[in-house]
Order: structure tokens, then C-alpha cells, then sequence
């Protein structure tokens, strides 16, 4: 019988997280009408090189949530050092988050926002509830790169890296 672990302060887990620096990404999805969704994430990752397989995690109480689950397609929008405003635009909890933004579709119809420093555009692999949030799994299906430096987060703050090489 395993043993029952003890329970950390959420306030403590929350503290540890924001020492792990990440990249800044814009996750995508349009949904069977063709209207495009997204999301502020830091938490992706890549998983597998065969097959290519990425992961990112939404919140359950996300309200775009429900499109990511019906779309066989997603895409995820690493961005740049100079794109904190679209970082922030969509961090809000605002029904129009693409507005003024432009973007292109992608395999699948995902939306490729542009001048981002990557992007990947998966299909969904498969999706994993845990905890509070769902995670999900794309098998990469094309994929971009670009010049440039990456925008991150780190101690709840968005930093720059002083050099690229």
C-alpha cells in the first residue's frame, strides 16, 4: 500500500513554481464554427522526439477549455521579448481576445499568431485530466522558427534574457 504523502502549503507549491523560469506561449484552437480561441500558457513542454509530442496544461475553469477538448487541431505560439501586450491580452478573461491580432490558420485551422519566435501545430495526441487542470498532448505536425529572443516568466514577472547567442 503506498504512503499517503503529506500535504504541501498551496501557498509554498505556488512560490516554488514561480522559480522555475519558462517561456511565454499563446495556445489556439478554432472551434467547428471557425471562430479562433486562445490562451496565455507557460506550462508546455516538450515530451517525445518519436513521435514529435509536446504537452501544454489549460484550467479547468478556463472558458476556453471546452474548445480545446472538441478540436482535433491546436497550436502553440512561443512568443518574443517585445510581445508582453499580446502575453497579456490573452491572460485576459475576455471574450475577444483575437481582436486587433493577426493571424494566419494553419494545418488544421489552428491559429499561427504572427511574428512569434516558434510555433508548433499539433493534432491532439490525447487528454489528461489531473488535478485542476487538463493536459494536452499534440503530436507536432509542422513546426517554425524564427530569429529572435524569448519573452519569459519567472517570480510571477515577465524578464528578458540579457543575450541571445
Amino acid at each position: 500500500m503506498p504512503l499517503a504523502s503529506p500535504a504541501i502549503d498551496s501557498d509554498v507549491f505556488r512560490h516554488f513554481c514561480a522559480r522555475f523560469a519558462s517561456g511565454v506561449t499563446v495556445t489556439t484552437v478554432c472551434d467547428e464554427a471557425g471562430n479562433p480561441h486562445g490562451l496565455t500558457a507557460s506550462s508546455f513542454t516538450a515530451v517525445s522526439l518519436n513521435p514529435p509530442l509536446i504537452l501544454v496544461c489549460i484550467n479547468h475553469n478556463s472558458g476556453v477549455l471546452q474548445h480545446f477538448r472538441r478540436a482535433s487541431h491546436f497550436a502553440v505560439n512561443i512568443l518574443n521579448d517585445q510581445q508582453q501586450g499580446l502575453s497579456n491580452q490573452f491572460a485576459l478573461k475576455s471574450r475577444d481576445r483575437f481582436e486587433g491580432v493577426p493571424w494566419r490558420p494553419g494545418h488544421g485551422g489552428s491559429p499561427l499568431l504572427d511574428d512569434c519566435l516558434a510555433q508548433v501545430e499539433c493534432m491532439t495526441h490525447k487528454i489528461v485530466d489531473a488535478g485542476d487542470h487538463a493536459v494536452f498532448f499534440g503530436e507536432v505536425v509542422a513546426a517554425r522558427v524564427a530569429d529572435g529572443a524569448p519573452l519569459l516568466y519567472f517570480d510571477r514577472a515577465y524578464r528578458l534574457l540579457d543575450s541571445v547567442p
